[in-house]
């Protein structure tokens, strides 16, 4: 919605990795990246998935702010306080670095990802 209504033309935003191709196909004057997961240009922030949106929230902008705000030992009791310490156990949170099976096999069981790119 929000690239439709222009909003991200001449910007640079990333998504859901099965979705970058067709966002950069529909809308071409939006720069579409799969990389990073999260992606700030002005005043406009997106992310790649839903704990990419988590971590969104949280480090590049939400403790940040917090620490420019009420300063740094505040924002590591926040973080604290909401135990945000991500530390996955695998290396598969994007389909550039997770085997081209798992990337497959998502596909191949799931009704919402699109076909295309397949690891």
């Amino acid at each position: 919605m929000v690239a439709g209504a222009g909003l991200l033309d001449g910007r640079r935003v990333t998504t859901h990795w099965a979705y970058c191709a067709s966002l950069a196909e529909k809308y071409p004057r939006v720069s579409v990246g799969q990389e990073p997961i999260f992606v700030r240009d002005g005043n406009v922030a997106t992310s790649a998935g839903v704990t990419a949106g988590i971590d969104l929230a949280l480090a590049p902008v939400g403790l940040v702010l917090a620490g420019r705000i009420a300063g740094d030992l505040e924002a590591q009791s926040i973080q604290l306080m909401i135990e945000y310490d991500p530390q996955p156990p695998y290396d598969a949170g994007s389909p550039d670095r997770a085997p081209a099976e798992v990337t497959g096999r998502l596909r191949a069981r799931s009704r919402f990802l699109p076909a295309g790119r397949s690891g």
